[in-house]
């Protein structure tokens, strides 16, 4: 089968992040918001504006995603997942403030990653080992947490935690680990609230690279970036790649829909990798594409 393929050259804004990473779209203000996990940062543009309206907040711990909340005007209060759990940043003054943690500060050899809220508001977190420890250990997990009171450790023992989402009819769940290249899919029961199955292989991807972040369009189809192979896959809703974008820089990241345009964040190539100067120039800009279909929207996450 031929595989649907596009092809993006120019970055739509190049800042240079060394990592990256959750890009969302803020449909109450039509901005995309993207965080750099490495330089602890929540940057945001506006998108009637364009690369030009950037605003940058500057955190002290690693930043790995966002989330809207219900009930709060995002553009003064955001959900963000931070080195110890959720928080909640207020983006006047940059302060946030903990309300669940999935891990205390006697553990330094941890940190969140990415994650998502689920149809039900509770929202889904991975764990893995900080940045500043050396090699990736199997000591992370995924956890459901619900509001301020609930924790619950769903998965364990894994390494690189990363993307989770649903599928249109919010019947499956997918949740992506990086380091054995395999997203799973879990059913999911959002009228038993958020009953959950076990995890099935779904995908493996075959490649030099590995799968980072996705979201899922209204057809079914995941839109999956692969970090180390400079492409984005179309995954079809049976498992089968039916589609791939072509970037000009190597580590792409994660994917956000905004309308049929398809925004790709990077991150920077390590300087002792082989790469080219185009695509060591253009690690770390977010990029986008219009590949014809719409992505579903995010839920919001339940505070109380």
């Amino acid at each position: 089968m031929t595989l649907q393929q596009w092809t993006v050259e120019e970055p739509y804004l190049n800042l240079h992040c060394a990592l990256g990473e959750g890009p969302y779209y803020e449909k109450q203000t039509n901005t995309l918001r993207f965080v750099d996990i490495i330089n602890h940062r929540v940057h945001s543009v506006n998108l009637d504006e364009g690369p030009s309206s950037l605003k940058t907040l500057q955190l002290d711990v690693p930043v790995g995603v966002t989330a809207d909340i219900a009930g709060v005007d995002p553009a003064e209060k955001i959900l963000v997942g931070l080195k110890y759990g959720l928080a909640v940043l207020d983006r006047r003054t940059g302060t946030y403030e903990y309300i669940n943690k999935v891990h205390e500060p006697q553990n330094e050899r941890l940190r969140t990653n990415d994650g998502a809220v689920d149809p039900n508001g509770r929202f889904w977190l991975g764990t893995m080992t900080d940045f500043n420890l050396g090699d990736f250990k199997p000591e992370g997990g995924l956890y459901r947490l619900d509001g301020k009171t609930h924790r619950e450790e769903v998965l364990k023992d894994l390494t690189i935690p990363n993307s989770v989402g649903w599928s249109p009819d919010n019947k499956t769940m997918y949740f992506t680990h990086s380091s054995s290249k395999t997203i799973f899919a879990l059913d999911y029961d959002a009228e038993a609230g958020g009953r959950y199955g076990e995890p099935r292989t779904f995908y493996v991807h075959d490649g030099p690279g590995g799968p980072d972040g996705f979201r899922v369009d209204e057809q079914g189809n995941l839109w999956h970036a692969v970090y180390g192979e400079g492409r984005v896959l179309k995954i079809s809703p049976e498992g089968k790649l039916v589609g791939e974008v072509r970037l000009p820089t190597r580590n792409i990241t994660c994917t956000q829909f905004v309308g049929t345009e398809l925004f790709c964040t990077t991150a920077s190539i390590d300087p002792a990798d082989e790469a080219d100067d185009r695509a060591r120039e253009l690690g770390g800009a977010v990029f986008r594409v219009d590949v014809g279909v719409r992505g579903l929207d995010f839920f919001e996450f339940k505070l109380e």
